[in-house]
């Protein structure tokens, strides 16, 4: 008798903190933003992931971190409440860099049910255009 009891008090402990626990969670529109096709005389491109919290508790980005020193993020420092909305705006500066095809990553860290979530951005920087080569502005 005195196991039946335990057990069902065990059960009924872990239904009841099983539903008392909220969470945020957050969902981008998109995880990944294509840049396009740009010139190395325009190097810098900006783009921005919206995301909504769609989880019962407020969510708190802790971290951004991005794959290379060529990307910057910038992201909300306040708690975003359930069912609100934000804004992490990235920005990639090609100076310097050759040529090509780029695929960079965005690490996400929150509180959110999933700790960490992966955005991208890619894009293709074309050499100068040979016009521009040849005949530069006169100052």
């Amino acid at each position: 008798m005195k196991t039946k009891l335990l057990m069902l008090i065990a059960v009924l402990t872990l239904a009841v903190s099983a539903q008392a626990q909220k969470y945020a969670q957050i969902k981008f529109e998109k995880t990944t933003i294509d840049m396009g096709t740009f010139s190395m005389d325009s190097p810098v491109r900006k783009c921005v992931f919206k995301f909504t919290n769609v989880g019962d508790a407020k969510l708190v980005i802790t971290s951004v971190q991005v794959s290379c020193g060529c990307t910057v993020a910038d992201y909300p420092k306040d708690f975003i409440a359930p069912g609100a909305s934000g804004e992490i705006s990235v920005t990639y500066n090609g100076q310097g860099k050759m040529p090509g095809k780029f695929n960079k990553n965005i690490r996400v860290y929150s509180n959110s049910k999933e700790e960490m979530t992966r955005l991208f951005i890619k894009g293709d920087m074309t050499d100068v255009p040979t016009s521009k080569k040849d005949h530069p502005a006169n100052p």
